[in-house]
């Protein structure tokens, strides 16, 4: 393993990303290679800031790039099996659900010992994470959304997961073979990385992507969770669209009125749980002088959908989507839209459609699903493909088992017990 020296203070009680040195950008950013390691430091990851987890744990910024090419720095989260030796393994690039703007939602910050993650999903994700640790494999986590939080941005999401892969591989020497896994907002992210992978980081060794309900159409989303229960989700994508497409703020500081102005600021400080609380019932279109027609009619509008809308190529490495066909969240017609744009792309897809289980269960549910895929895709074992629905991903003896193991591992997190993987050879 490279050594690298930490520069920075272990802390009880990290510092928000944006008050913390750690995330600075030096000056030079574009002279270095994407994947860069600018700085690195070891953490302590917790179970929702408070349960130490015996996981190995470090912090890398490194160099990547905006939706525009653009150099910035971006930071992930590298974690190995407790006490494994730096033998080379397989990596993961888990592209956690962040779905907000605010910075205590980042997984950087959210995974450490000491955050305040009330409301924020990366730590929900955490027993996942370490279901992939327990199979001996190395984790990156990456801050997809980049230092500004910028939800729902074309692309970029893309080359922060790509380039987080190449600064682990650089830090850890790990990752001779590469997977990506993501569900939800995460889902589209890994969707973003596994589209760019084979133009932006072609020597990286990437043998599967999985995601689970994948967005699919964001614009289609936006309309359809504007003024319900999940209203908060549209919020926040508008507040991460508008750092990203500076021509869209300008746009909707022209046409809200003041009120929701101000609750967009409110969405760039507020949790993703927070955000569905306080947004619940809220239709954008009240705030707008002729409504939601209005605003999708802008031409500025349309164009930034059009380039948000993922699929429009074909991912080189073998693809698992899985969706649920009553999700409450994301439409089970767009995601069908979706693989049928990669189908006809000339992807590799393997299309997994299950009648039960709501959006939030289901990404735990499919588990097993998602082991048992990414375990065949790291064993060099073709992959399958075509269109199945089934009524439940987790009832099968198999899945039962996986599922039995999820939970023993999760009481091991909640008392603190090393999280290793299987036994290695000496």
């Amino acid at each position: 393993m490279t050594v690298v020296a930490p520069d920075v203070v272990w802390s009880d009680a990290p510092l928000l990303p944006p008050h913390d040195p750690f995330y600075a950008t030096p000056p030079g950013i574009d002279l270095l290679a994407p994947g860069a390691v600018v700085r690195s430091r070891p953490v302590e990851v917790a179970l929702f800031g408070v349960v130490r987890q015996r996981i190995s744990a470090w912090q890398l910024l490194y160099r990547t790039c905006d939706l525009d090419g653009v150099p910035e720095v971006a930071v992930t989260t590298v974690l190995l099996p407790w006490g494994s030796s730096a033998r080379s393994r397989p990596l993961v690039s888990f592209q956690c659900a962040i779905d907000a703007v605010a910075p205590q939602c980042f997984p950087s910050y959210a995974l450490r010992r000491g955050a305040q993650t009330i409301g924020s999903i990366a730590p929900l994700e955490l027993p996942i994470i370490a279901m992939a640790l327990a199979q001996g494999w190395a984790v990156s986590v990456p801050d997809h959304e980049g230092i500004g939080g910028r939800f729902g941005a074309a692309r970029e999401p893309g080359y922060r997961a790509l380039d987080g892969i190449r600064a682990a591989q650089q830090f850890t020497e790990v990752g001779t073979a590469v997977a990506l896994w993501g569900y939800s907002g995460g889902g589209l992210a890994t969707a973003w990385a596994a589209e760019l992978a084979a133009d932006y980081a072609p020597e990286l060794n990437i043998v599967g992507a999985a995601m689970g309900s994948p967005v699919g159409d964001p614009a289609a989303a936006f309309v359809r969770l504007n003024g319900g229960w999940f209203a908060g989700f549209p919020a926040a994508f508008v507040a991460g669209l508008r750092q990203a497409y500076p021509e869209l703020g300008a746009m909707l500081d022209d046409r809200l009125d003041a009120r929701y102005r101000d609750l967009l600021r409110e969405a760039e400080q507020r949790s993703t749980f927070a955000l569905l609380l306080r947004f619940a019932r809220r239709d954008i279109g009240a705030h707008l002088p002729a409504g939601m027609g209005e605003l999708l009619a802008e031409p500025v509008l349309r164009r930034i959908l059009a380039d948000i809308e993922p699929g429009t190529r074909a991912p080189a490495a073998p693809l698992l989507v899985v969706q649920g066909v009553h999700d409450e969240v994301i439409a089970v017609a767009d995601i069908d839209a979706h693989v049928r744009r990669y189908q006809q792309a000339g992807a590799t897809v393997r299309y997994l459609r299950v009648r039960r289980g709501a959006h939030l269960p289901l990404e735990f549910l499919i588990v097993p699903a998602v082991l048992d895929w990414l375990s065949d895709r790291f064993a060099g074992l073709p992959a399958p493909t075509g269109t199945c629905t089934v009524a439940s991903v987790a009832r099968s003896p198999r899945a039962l088992r996986t599922h039995f193991a999820f939970l023993r591992l999760a009481v091991r997190m909640l008392v603190g017990q090393p999280i290793s993987g299987p036994r290695e050879d000496p």
